[in-house]
């Protein structure tokens, strides 16, 4: 892998025939900042002369580039993310997507996303955004409990996420998804099982579930560091995504990627392209994009960002360019975390060897000519990754 030196891209920089192509936009903007969230958001205090307004200014001009140099590729899926993309409103969210499809033609079936925090949602806001061609909505909701939700600052009450799945259902979003965070200090089984449960009730296609995961520079790594709370513990964290797993199935919504279960044909399609070598531009402060053998990122304070594109100049923050080595690394690390698994062709004969050997540790299974990650597999996923690769 060759890392740029001078933030700048390749003029021949194109999408490669026959991948699936997304738009991601990044809003950073949130009301409060989550103790555990290491994301690229801001608040308003932390925003200085930026604004929603301009911030929508500068990526119109970013969509225009991009367009500039990857030509009229059909887009396949849009994902609004953040940071609180609902904080925008739903007038601000729907030119959003007008401004993607000002700058590309939108596939007929195209997948469009937007991520909502729960407080800044109503009946309103999912008609409206409906209306204007989104398809998906993901709505965080970490848990029921209110000694969770404390733990973790989130400001929505136990209540909330469950309404907004159900008024999202009731403007005609079929693909309803809804987040949960397990393993934080203090969370009993009961309370993931509860949260799972009325997951389940809520009638969602679509759950994501997460190990909390103490980062550092965060409010919750300060106090796990004092003292005030414990780090989560890895063995109650796989004893919690099991718990999770089979709940989950037993009420038809399957794995398909570590982290994700859907009800069949609920699958986000734009996080699967992510995950089997799709490409994508990423548009908004801090955005990653990767387009034919190259990735790049933008600056992240919605400040620089918007200067920088005022100049009639990328916001590139830093390029680089993958080798055959480093997108095999991806390739092995992505593919093998999907309910569809790897093929083993895509292996070197030394890896296959240590498949194999992964499948005799009841870690693998191998057929069809694909690896698959058994339910113990997938609680090591990250392990099994490293022993496979030379």
């Amino acid at each position: 892998m060759s890392v740029s030196p001078t933030p700048a891209l390749r003029s021949d920089l194109a999408v490669t025939p026959g991948t699936a192509f997304g738009i991601y936009v990044h809003v950073p903007f949130c009301a409060s900042r989550c103790g555990y969230c290491d994301f690229n958001t801001y608040t308003a205090a932390e925003l200085g002369d930026a604004t929603p307004d301009g911030w929508m200014e500068a990526l119109s001009l970013e969509l225009a580039q991009a367009a500039a140099i990857c030509g009229p590729v059909p887009v396949n899926t849009v994902f609004v993310g953040g940071g609180t993309p609902s904080l925008l409103g739903a007038a601000r969210l729907a030119r959003v997507l007008a401004m993607v499809g000002e700058a590309f033609p939108l596939a007929a079936d195209a997948e469009v996303t937007t991520e909502a925090n729960p407080e800044s949602t109503s009946p309103e806001f999912f008609e409206a955004i409906r209306g204007a061609g989104f398809t998906r909505v993901s709505l965080g909701m970490q848990s029921v409990s209110p000694r969770v939700l404390a733990v973790l600052d989130r400001t929505h009450s136990p209540g909330r996420a469950l309404a907004a799945a159900a008024e999202a259902r009731a403007a005609g979003f079929g693909d309803v998804n809804l987040d949960l965070i397990y393993g934080t200090p203090g969370e009993s089984d009961g309370d993931l099982l509860d949260s799972v449960d009325a997951v389940i009730a809520a009638g969602v296609n679509h759950v994501s579930a997460y190990a909390l995961i103490v980062e550092d520079g965060t409010a919750l790594a300060r106090r796990v560091r004092r003292g005030e709370v414990p780090a989560p513990d890895d063995d109650v964290l796989a004893h919690r995504y099991e718990l999770v797993d089979r709940r989950l199935a037993a009420a038809g919504l399957g794995w398909y990627e570590v982290s994700n279960w859907s009800r069949p044909a609920g699958e986000c399609r734009h996080n699967l392209g992510y995950w089997t070598g799709g490409q994508w531009w990423g548009a908004g402060p801090g955005a990653h994009s990767f387009i034919g053998d190259t990735r790049w990122w933008n600056l992240k304070h919605p400040g620089a960002y918007g200067q920088r594109l005022n100049q009639g100049a990328l916001p590139v923050a830093g390029v680089e360019r993958l080798g055959d080595r480093e997108r095999h690394i991806e390739q092995v690390m992505l593919g093998v975390r999907l309910r569809d698994g790897l093929a083993i062709a895509a292996l070197s004969e030394s890896e296959r060897r240590r498949a194999v050997g992964a499948a005799a540790e009841g870690l693998l299974t191998i057929s069809d000519d694909r690896l698959v990650l058994t339910e113990r597999g997938r609680l090591l996923a990250d392990a099994v990754v490293r022993d496979l690769l030379d």
